[in-house]
């Protein structure tokens, strides 16, 4: 997806691909391997991975997996983030990031991208934002040709974000990659408990053909409203949600990795893609996810006002248990979609990630 094109600016934000007198030398983001991973200069992306080498390994040092256990460990920690304090970065002191966190993050995941969904239901498909040149948007590919409204709001979109170091973080990854643009502030050391095969692993491109052509159809009535700009809103919404939940699967596949190394190893020895593949599948927790998922669907899809329900009174109740309740969009929709695309894309993400989790052993 990451298409070079040029885009006029708008409100004052670096253009969709153009590259203006040198402001990003140094600093241009890069593909690895091809797979559409990105890099903010050499140094914020190794601060990041706490790859060795280089001039601090702030990220290595910070991160719980990596941490040596000795008692000389923490006057080195100690020391590596006051040197890159000193190099004008900040570090991420938060626990977000921690393996311990995996659950809670993932709920907090899946609330998002339920709003979502039901904030992009209420219009209908809207195929023009879709469609290059289906809106005349001031963004053009190298051919000439006008790219669609949804590629220009969702470019513009990252490069606000980027300049705030929102794809610095390894659990955010942009759509267009090579075309971000300078920081605006310092950048920031996280530690990050992936091995570095995880920076090279992207799948946004399959995330935008999955969106547009499976969820926007199954989501929202046919038709069109002509509500574009506030359809594209919410699918810039979508996709960025969509996307973090789906790149977690590197989290989770690391936290599964480390509670059973042996039998995961010899898997990614073999490069057993299929055998990897059922050793992190547990259909009963997957059943679980579809039904709380399905669950908060309900609940968010509801009118509540100061007065509880008479449909929820009567259930708390033990009255009435027939009665209709009128959704904005249905559960068993947002959890079937969720059950169809966004599970197995994490998966996906997952066998990638083992694939390489041993490339820096």
């Amino acid at each position: 997806m990451a298409i070079e094109t040029s885009c006029a600016p708008v409100l004052n934000t670096a253009s969709c691909g153009q590259h203006l007198g040198g402001t990003r030398a140094g600093h241009r983001s890069r593909r690895h391997g091809g797979s559409g991973i990105y890099a903010m200069g050499r140094g914020v992306a190794d601060h990041r991975r706490g790859h060795p080498g280089t001039s601090t390994t702030a990220a290595g040092a910070l991160s719980g997996a990596n941490r040596p256990s000795t008692p000389d460990a923490a006057p080195a920690d100690t020391a590596d983030a006051d040197t890159i304090r000193r190099n004008g970065m900040s570090i991420d002191e938060s626990d977000r990031l921690s393996l311990d966190n995996i659950r809670a993050s993932l709920i907090r995941q899946e609330d998002s991208i339920i709003f979502g969904l039901i904030e992009r239901a209420q219009y209908l498909c809207n195929a023009p934002v879709y469609e290059p040149g289906g809106v005349e948007v001031p963004c053009f590919k190298l051919d000439g040709t006008r790219a669609c409204m949804l590629e220009f709001m969702l470019r513009e979109n990252e490069q606000v974000g980027g300049k705030i170091r929102r794809y610095t973080s390894p659990d955010e990854h942009a759509f267009y990659p090579d075309d971000l643009p300078l920081l605006v502030i310092g950048a920031m050391s996280y530690a990050n408990p992936l091995a570095p095969a995880a920076d090279a692993i992207n799948i946004n491109d399959r995330i935008m053909d999955m969106y547009v052509k499976n969820i926007v159809p199954a989501l929202c009535r046919a038709g069109d409203d002509f509500n574009y700009g506030s359809a594209g809103l919410a699918d810039v919404n979508c996709l960025q949600t969509i996307s973090k939940r789906i790149h977690y699967g590197k989290f989770v596949a690391e936290s599964k990795f480390l509670a059973r190394t042996e039998e995961f190893s010899a898997l990614i020895r073999a490069q057993d893609a299929a055998g990897l593949m059922d050793l992190l599948t547990f259909k009963a927790v997957e059943d679980r996810v579809v039904r709380r998922v399905t669950n908060k669907a309900a609940t968010y899809g509801q009118d509540i006002s100061e007065e509880l329900p008479d449909a929820i009174a009567a259930r708390l109740t033990g009255e009435g248990t027939n009665v209709k309740i009128e959704y904005k969009v249905a559960p068993e929709r947002v959890g079937e979609l969720y059950y169809k695309w966004i599970m197995p894309m994490t998966k996906d993400v997952q066998v990638e990630y083992l694939l390489r989790r041993l490339d820096h052993m």
